[in-house]
């Protein structure tokens, strides 16, 4: 792989020259009103980031959980139709640039325009840009727009919307996504690994399908979800690393978290879809593995994979939740 292309440790770097001056208490105060108006209901005239410390508070403590998750639904995009690349990408509602650094990783060179309805968070994401060194980055625009209702969108190889249907009202989640399917020839959509979450997600799905679009991942098909509503929901998990800034904003003292996400890719391009994916953190047990699949003929289904399947076993031990699967009846 390119060694320009960003990496989690480059956006940490990134983030820690620009935080420096920000005092981790002011930090901790601005990141508690964060997660109370994320929790609450905010309407599409009110942008959650108001001032460079919003957007401050708001990098260290979201910013490298929203590359993980990005990343990890551009890595089954990938998995899925490996031979294509995007030119050009559109981040709506891209803020400070989080999902615009996990394309940049993805794909060497695709032209990106990054929309926001909060400037001060467009400002943050250039300065972000320019220190990370990627010349895609680097070049990347940065345009303020109101996202929701009535945006209009230039046609793009990729749109990515994430953490964004939160914000809206339902009509304006309807009309952004109508937008991003008529725009785009693949897009990406993800929400926090929630009920409240996966319930945009599927109605974002149903939408894409709608608009003619397949899915790509995670599903293994574009038929209906196999689950029943209010019974489950599927949702997947990115392991992310914490500077000590991001310790002292979050205020933990693990080195680490795990991002809950739900997630939704669909292209207007072929694209090879999972056989089936893995939808629980596999159980191992004592030469055996249990594993919760979702797949492409079945439905929801269960595997038990043991040490008589030799290679397969092996394989077993290693996947992880959210990886594909070879197929569900694999063994």
């Amino acid at each position: 792989m390119n060694v320009t292309l960003p990496t989690a440790q480059s956006l940490r770097a990134a983030l820690s020259g620009l935080l420096d001056g920000l005092p981790p208490k002011q930090a901790a105060q601005a990141v508690d009103r964060l997660i109370a108006s994320y929790r609450g209901e905010t309407p599409t005239s009110a942008p959650i980031l108001r001032d460079r410390s919003d957007v401050l508070a708001y990098a260290a403590y979201r910013m490298p959980a929203t590359f993980e998750a990005v990343r990890s639904a551009l890595d089954a995009l990938v998995e899925a139709a490996p031979d294509w690349a995007p030119a050009t990408h559109t981040d709506v509602g891209g803020g400070t640039g989080a999902a615009s650094w996990a394309v940049a990783g993805a794909w060497d060179g695709p032209a990106t325009t990054v929309l926001d309805w909060a400037e001060p968070a467009l400002a943050l994401g250039r300065e972000l840009a320019e220190a990370s060194g990627v010349p895609g980055l680097r070049a990347a625009r940065w345009e303020r727009a109101r996202i929701g209702a009535a945006l209009e969108l230039a046609p793009a190889d990729l749109v990515t919307v994430s953490y964004v249907l939160k914000e809206l009202t339902v009509q304006a989640r309807t009309e952004l996504v109508d937008a991003a399917a008529a725009a785009g020839q693949a897009v990406v959509i993800v929400e926090p690994g929630t009920p409240d979450g996966y319930a945009r997600i599927i109605e974002a799905r149903d939408r894409l399908i709608a608009a003619g679009l397949r899915i790509a991942a995670p599903c293994p098909h574009s038929d209906a979800c196999p689950i029943a509503p209010g019974t489950d929901w599927c949702h997947f998990s990115a392991r992310v690393s914490r500077s000590s800034l991001h310790r002292q904003v979050k205020g933990g003292s693990l080195s680490h978290e795990d991002e809950k996400f739900s997630y939704v890719v669909a292209t207007r391009f072929p694209a090879d879809p999972a056989p089936a994916r893995v939808t629980r953190k596999p159980q191992i047990r004592k030469g055996q593995v249990l594993l919760e699949l979702c797949t492409r003929d079945e439905g929801l289904a269960r595997s038990t994979v043991t040490k008589r399947h030799g290679e397969l076993y092996r394989a077993a031990r290693d996947v992880a939740w959210g990886d594909a699967w070879p197929s569900p009846d694999t063994p």
